[in-house]
């Protein structure tokens, strides 16, 4: 049978297996076992076994699961509520400023813990009832969180942006100085969307709030200044060279550990085991989707699909930006429906190629990949972010925190243009602190 027609093949039976709701690692084990089966027998199963835990003897996974315990520390502690307030109390007076403050919280607190989930669960929790509060529609409120949300999977240290890495062998440091940026943008234009649609709506902005003293600002400052100090400590390392990734990612968590057990009196065994638990179940789950990845991947090489579908791409006679369209269009639709960490080890070592065939810049082409995974968590059906935003606020319909969310996906597409029209944004930041990508 033609490799394509296998590929198609493969495609459609994926998305009916993980339709079902089947873990996706599992899904993608069984997907890779039958096809093996069809059409190599038996035998080609005789490697399972060496092939899935081959996936997972890589050193810089290490750094996985320490930085999930560095996100689930800061989660699990009031570090979100005093940097929502910090925020707040500095930001009081400004024309907006509450707004600005929640979105600016979720970009902080998003790199904090590297979830979107979470973040929108801390910050959401305070923020929008606020905004209620103070007369902003609920569209815009929820929106607005949800969308923040999403920027835990682009501004570093990224749980998204180290599977990126692993996959295609490219730097996990450069990888996160190249986030930076792109974070950063896509941070004011939720910014600027969430200030002219209140005002569109006739909020006036009007100051509802007590003026804060300077004491009353700078008394939260001593609570959320050392988790920001970890950042800039943590991609420091990393981008001079000082520690590896699992390095970085370790004296991350030891310190974000120790800060919660000093600043929040998060000590006692049962919390900290607490902490320790989830961050064992979320990274067993993220390994072992990379494990069966990596048998997925054995599988579609082994029945010539990877080598057949790239050779396809290649001798399509269009331009680069057409080609770079319909990969964008590609990734957006199988964001619909997959997590971000599947369709990194899916897609990104058979696009990798042709993308740098093409002329792409391979850590530009993550941080596009990113951004389209981050539409996808405000996208149904899957939208894990609307779905926790919903938990938040049940009173909100699902269909207006997707109304509200949808302004911020055409701000996320906006910012895929820029990227385009001036890749710099995601290139110039590594170049001038790394040196040029080798």
């Amino acid at each position: 049978m033609d490799p394509l027609i296998i590929g198609v093949l493969i495609a459609v039976l994926t998305i009916v297996v993980l339709a079902t709701g089947i873990p996706v690692a599992f899904g993608l084990g069984l997907v890779s076992v039958g096809f093996l089966l069809a059409f190599e027998g038996a035998d080609s199963l005789s490697i399972l076994g060496e092939t899935f835990f081959a996936g997972l003897a890589e050193f810089s996974l290490v750094s996985i699961p320490m930085f999930i315990v560095m996100g689930a520390a800061v989660a699990s502690s009031p570090a979100g509520k005093d940097l929502y307030l910090a925020l707040d109390r500095w930001l009081n007076r400004v024309p907006g400023g509450l707004i600005i403050s929640n979105i600016g919280a979720c970009s902080v607190f998003a790199a904090l813990s590297g979830s979107s989930p979470a973040t929108c669960a801390a910050i959401g929790k305070m923020g929008i009832p606020e905004m209620r509060e103070r007369g902003f529609p609920d569209g815009l409120a929820t929106g607005a969180i949800a969308a923040g949300g999403t920027l835990g999977i682009l501004i570093p240290p990224s749980i998204t942006m180290i599977v990126y890495g692993i996959a295609t062998e490219t730097s996990i440091g450069r990888l996160f100085i190249a986030g930076l940026l792109p974070g950063l943008m896509l941070t004011v234009l939720f910014m600027a969307w969430s200030l002219y649609t209140a005002w569109r709506h006739g909020y006036s902005f009007a100051d509802l709030s007590k003026r804060f003293t300077l004491r009353e600002k700078l008394e939260v400052l001593p609570r959320v200044l050392p988790f920001l100090a970890i950042i800039v400590g943590v991609l420091y390392v990393l981008y001079g060279g000082v520690a590896t990734p699992s390095e970085a990612a370790g004296v991350g968590a030891m310190f974000c550990l120790v800060l919660i057990a000093v600043i929040y009196r998060v000590w006692q065994p049962r919390r900290i085991w607490a902490i320790i638990s989830d961050s064992m179940k979320e990274s067993v789950m993220i390994l072992m989707i990379i494990a069966a990845s990596a048998l997925f991947a054995y599988m579609m090489s082994l029945l010539f699909v990877t080598q057949s579908v790239a050779e396809y791409i290649a001798t399509m006679d269009v331009n680069r930006w057409v080609l770079m369209g319909m990969i964008n269009v590609f990734l957006l639709v199988a964001g619909f429906f997959l997590p971000p960490v599947a369709v990194i080890l899916m897609t990104a070592p058979i696009l990798l190629p042709i993308i740098e065939g093409a002329g792409f810049d391979p850590y530009w082409f993550a941080v596009v990949l990113t951004i389209n995974m981050e539409i996808g968590l405000i996208t149904p059906p899957v939208g894990l972010n609307l779905y926790v935003i919903n938990g938040i606020v049940p009173d909100v319909s699902l269909p207006t925190i997707l109304k509200g969310a949808l302004p911020f996906m055409l701000c996320m597409v906006l910012g895929i243009v820029l990227l385009c029209i001036f890749p710099e944004i995601a290139t110039w930041l590594p170049t001038y602190l790394m040196g040029p990508a080798i």
